[in-house]
């Protein structure tokens, strides 16, 4: 039980909206990352959180799971190709630490997985260079009120955070290892 120091009016603050994106290219940027653990304990997945930052999904998030560290190698690979693509469309060819990832307008194309077995429909993500979309112009099954408005200018790019400790996983982290 937790007990509130004031009680919390529902009625004053919207509620959290997570519905399935329409199909389309969404100028967005990540915000925030980190390593998690997997359910079972025995891997590892990076956390992305992505702000959209044009159209009428403008301030609506996403969110996207890098498995990097799983006993079943083609998961792996799903991973690191699509942290290739992140690293692709950011200009960030060598990253050691994920916040070098963040603030960096990108295209996310996503895409709208059909509901499979007791998950109904979600998200699938994409990510292309913004030269790749230009806008974050809709696709055809995106509202028709979203229109493309100029891109805003890319923030500098952020000093790299200091390095991590060494990972618990043998081996180390995907963009830890040496070649």
């Amino acid at each position: 039980m937790a007990i509130f120091a004031q009680t919390f009016d529902a009625n004053a603050v919207e509620p959290s909206n997570y519905d399935v994106f329409p199909a389309g290219k969404y100028l967005s940027q990540i915000v925030a990352s980190e390593m998690r653990p997997t359910k079972d304990g025995r891997g590892q997945y990076l956390f992305l959180e992505l702000d959209i930052l044009e159209g009428p999904f403008a301030g609506r998030k996403l969110f996207d799971r890098l498995n990097l560290v799983n006993d079943n190698p083609d998961t792996v690979d799903i991973a690191t190709r699509t942290l290739s693509s992140i690293c692709r469309a950011t200009g960030q060819m060598q990253v050691k630490d994920s916040e070098q990832l963040h603030l960096i307008p990108l295209i996310a194309d996503v895409r709208v997985r059909p509901p499979k077995g007791q998950y109904g429909e979600s998200n699938s993500i994409r990510y292309l260079p913004r030269s790749a979309g230009a806008s974050s112009a809709p696709a055809q099954r995106a509202p028709a009120a979203y229109a493309s408005t100029p891109a805003p200018a890319a923030p500098p790019v952020q000093p790299a955070a200091p390095a991590a400790p060494a990972s618990p996983i043998p081996g180390g982290l995907p963009w830890q290892r040496q070649a």
